[in-house]
């Protein structure tokens, strides 16, 4: 996740990136698939999604929830297309369904891991079913 820019929660932003070519990257990248500078940001927190695909699974890192569901999906944005993997706040879903980003203060236990709590960040996005 980038905290490039805030969202209006306050929260930190779900950052893709623009390219000049009109491409979009998530996470965003210094340069775009064919090398062309980066001309700007989107909040991908402000969008929806649809779900291309999703899976449980069942053998977990530490301190990631067990069972982890996860997807892929596709951002629809002025014509482009981007896609993210993360993790579902539900198993109650499908391909096809329209889900919108919410922010998670903690993505996994931060006491779980075998790197220190403060030397990296343990937030981010799910995706929930959109109203």
């Amino acid at each position: 996740m980038s905290r490039e820019s805030d969202s209006a929660a306050g929260e930190p932003a779900m950052a893709a990136a623009r390219y000049a070519d009109g491409s979009i990257t998530y996470p965003p990248h210094p340069l775009g698939p064919d090398g062309t500078e980066r001309t700007g940001t989107i909040d991908l927190s402000e969008h929806t999604a649809t779900v291309v695909t999703w899976t449980t699974s069942t053998a977990t890192p530490p301190g990631v929830r067990e069972p982890n569901h996860l997807a892929i999906v596709e951002f629809e944005i002025e014509d482009e297309s981007v896609r993210a993997l993360g993790q579902l706040t539900t198993n109650d879903i499908e391909i096809g369904d329209e889900v919108q980003p919410v922010y998670a203060e903690e993505l996994r236990d931060p006491e779980a891991g075998i790197r220190e709590p403060a030397s990296q960040d343990w937030d981010g996005y799910r995706f929930e079913p959109a109203d």
